[in-house]
Parts: C-alpha cells; sequence; structure tokens
C-alpha cells in the first residue's frame, strides 16, 4: 500500500509538471518546472516500484534515480544558460538582467530572429 501511494504522489508531481509545461510562459520557467517537479516524480514513482516489486530490481531503481539526481541539475543549468544566449524572454524579470556583461546574450530572440523583423531597441 506505501508503494501505491508513492506512485500516486509520483504521478501527481508528473502531471504538476506537465501542467506547468503547459501554462507558463517563458522558457526559464518551462524548464524549472519540468525539471524539478519531473525529477521528483520520477523518483517517487521509482520508489513506489521498488516497493511494489521485489528485491531483486531495487539496485536497478536506486541507481536510476541517484543518476536522475546526479544529470538533471546540470541539464537543467545548460538548457538555461542557452536559452538565455539565443535571446529567449524574461517575461518575469522585473529588474535589470543580473547576468548583462557575464553572458553574451542576441538581442532578440530566435523567433523575431528568423522572422526578419527587427528587434525594438534597433528601430
Amino acid at each position: 500500500m506505501i508503494g501505491q501511494l508513492f506512485l500516486i504522489a509520483g504521478a501527481a508531481l508528473l502531471l504538476v509538471a506537465a501542467v506547468g509545461l503547459l501554462r507558463l510562459t517563458d522558457p526559464f520557467q518551462r524548464m524549472h518546472a519540468a525539471t524539478k517537479a519531473g525529477t521528483l516524480g520520477v523518483a517517487l514513482m521509482l520508489i513506489g516500484a521498488i516497493l511494489i516489486d521485489d528485491v531483486a530490481r531495487t539496485s536497478t531503481g536506486l541507481f536510476t534515480i541517484l543518476f536522475l539526481l546526479l544529470t538533471l541539475p546540470v541539464g537543467a543549468q545548460l538548457l538555461g544558460r542557452a536559452a538565455y544566449m539565443s535571446g529567449a524572454t524574461l517575461d518575469q524579470i522585473e529588474c535589470d538582467d543580473p547576468l548583462a556583461g557575464v553572458l553574451d546574450r542576441q538581442q532578440a530572440p530566435l523567433s523575431e530572429r528568423l522572422d526578419g523583423t527587427e528587434p525594438e531597441e534597433q528601430r
């Protein structure tokens, strides 16, 4: 029964991650929803599967959780950095850009550069 509770909690967190991907506005918020809720949801589901199943697959499940916890934060960091440098919009930042001068950043998002429109700053 405890394993089933872990599976339900994991599925609920994966649902939250999916809703976050659909509802949040900029790439940084979407990345945050996918990596935080998604990682915890998958980990809970694996723990639930370990508790329900026999002991023979416990090490595989634990190594999978360890692998996720070690690699997903690094992947999220790299995705966020790539999105920032490509000029993705920052919808929720109300202050000055804290990375201005630290990382090179495109002046306009990729969609505007592909459309051929000029950024508002250059008009």
